[in-house]
């Protein structure tokens, strides 16, 4: 633990940015798996299913706008999902 007062609260601030930042991708990741499910199920309504692809991207980037990920793989992760979407509305 570091003895200068100002690098002491440093630390406290990064350890709650870092928790913050970790509780962030774990919701976005719960909800691109909630959409990936949403979309694997065999006779969803069609509403539920464009509503979890819509949160799911509400997610990715609320997390790539607040610098939590890189917007690059803010805009990998949504084309993966719509590539998922998109091939399993075909099959």
């Amino acid at each position: 633990m570091p003895n200068i007062k100002s690098v002491k609260k440093d630390v406290i601030k990064s350890r709650k940015n870092h928790e913050r930042n970790i509780s962030a991708k774990s919701a976005m990741k719960t909800f691109i798996k909630k959409a990936r499910i949403a979309v694997d199920t065999p006779n969803a309504q069609v509403a539920e299913t464009s509503e979890a692809l819509r949160l799911a991207i509400k997610a990715i980037d609320k997390t790539a706008q607040r610098g939590i990920i890189h917007k690059n793989q803010a805009a990998r992760r949504k084309s993966r999902l719509m590539k998922h979407a998109n091939a399993a509305t075909q099959a």
